[in-house]
């Protein structure tokens, strides 16, 4: 999957190693050059110039992405660069940061927007299908590295499936946050059912997120 992110700060930065981990081609368009920083995910392509202009998007084939992240500071800018990206481009999935919560409004199917939303760890469960084929994401590293917040979508056959979230047999070391399932961020309460195509996210302690991840994705 080809992903366009507007925006090379420390949010674009963090969505685009993500979905880099996970696989997938990422572009990273920033026009301040002190943000064009490409060594901070060297597995991307970057390009330095602005995410609102026409002429750029045509320069990076933006029509051949399957999905485009508006990832700026800016809304203003933001805005603009989703529904270039609809409008012009016809991506399928446009998602936009919202920095200022009384713009919210904005940030709908007028703008060619799909899914607003505000934290870097959303915007990649967003996409999709970033995370669909029931492999285990890490969304962030705390501080420190003193722990990571890993996701994991549950595929048809996971042994996950269909057990009450609150009970799940996670392995040692790892603690249910929450689960996302119709878009929607849910706590762990009694009488929540994981399904299929949910995401759990998870609190990981330093130095287990390689074993838990491996056992997550195993069973």
């Amino acid at each position: 999957m080809r992903v366009v992110i507007a925006g090379g700060g420390n949010v674009g930065q963090s969505i685009a190693g993500s979905l880099v981990a996970a696989g997938h081609q990422v572009l990273v368009i920033e026009k301040v050059r002190a943000n064009y920083r490409p060594e901070t995910v060297p597995a991307a392509d970057w390009m330095l110039a602005d995410a609102c202009e026409l002429s750029a998007l045509q320069s990076a084939q933006v029509q051949t992405a399957d999905v485009a992240i508006a990832a700026t500071g800016d809304d203003k800018a933001n805005l603009v660069f989703a529904m270039l990206c609809k409008t012009e481009f016809a991506i399928a999935r446009v998602v936009a940061r919202v920095n200022d919560p009384g713009q919210e409004w904005l940030f709908g199917p007028s703008f060619g927007i799909d899914v607003a939303v505000s934290t870097p760890r959303t915007m990649v469960a967003s996409v999709g299908e970033a995370v669909s084929d029931g492999s285990a994401v890490r969304l962030m590293t705390l501080e420190r590295g003193q722990g990571s917040v890993v996701g994991l979508t549950l595929t048809a056959g996971s042994a996950l499936v269909g057990r009450p979230a609150a009970d799940l047999p996670l392995p040692a070391g790892a603690a249910l946050l929450g689960v996302i399932a119709g878009g929607v961020l849910r706590t762990p309460e009694p009488g929540l059912i994981t399904a299929a195509g949910d995401e759990i996210v998870l609190l990981t302690g330093a130095g287990d997120q390689e074993r838990i991840r491996a056992e997550l994705e195993a069973g």
